[in-house]
């Protein structure tokens, strides 16, 4: 019997590797990165665990696709297997990753939609701390009169940005090499 813990569509175990291979392609990536999920057999059972874990692992390495593909990850809303520890992980490899402007534009756009929406599903405590890394920038203006502040969920986050976040924005300026 088989166990795959991949998610189905668009996050299937073939179509992440196949859109891995194309962003690889794509960004220049020699060599890419071998993403074939771990797989345990025991007792005539056999596992196939999510190929994202092996994402998280290229985010760690810096990998440009696995960024790529790990910010595609948080902006999905289906049940995956795995999936809270998965975006979890997912978000916070992603603080450690070099993101460039329009990446981080994606982020802040899904995590503040997701605050209005009123949806704080247990990973969105990594990704408020994505955010606090990068900074909220024009989105949180848009957002901050349309948040349902009677919801205790909503209302912490609303609290952590407005402590950590607004008015401490990371600066866009070049780092001082005299400094």
């Amino acid at each position: 019997m088989q166990h795959d813990y991949n998610g189905s569509g668009r996050w299937s175990r073939a179509a992440l590797l196949a859109r891995y291979a194309e962003l690889a392609r794509r960004l220049r990536i020699e060599p890419p990165a071998d993403l074939c999920p771990m797989e345990v057999t025991a007792a005539g059972e056999r596992w196939v665990y999510p190929v994202m874990m092996r994402v998280i692992e290229g985010i760690g390495r810096g990998d440009a696709a696995c960024v790529e593909l790990g910010i595609a990850f948080i902006e999905e809303d289906s049940p995956f297997p795995f999936g809270r520890l998965l975006k979890s992980n997912t978000a916070r490899a992603l603080r450690r990753a070099a993101l460039t402007p329009e990446q981080q534009e994606r982020i802040r756009r899904r995590v503040i939609a997701m605050l209005v929406a009123g949806k704080t599903p247990r990973e969105y405590r990594e990704y408020a701390k994505l955010v606090r890394r990068i900074g909220v920038g024009e989105w949180w203006a848009q957002a901050e009169g349309r948040l349902n502040l009677a919801s205790p969920y909503v209302r912490r986050y609303y609290d952590y940005f407005k402590r950590y976040v607004v008015g401490n924005e990371p600066s866009t300026a070049a780092p001082d090499p005299a400094a």
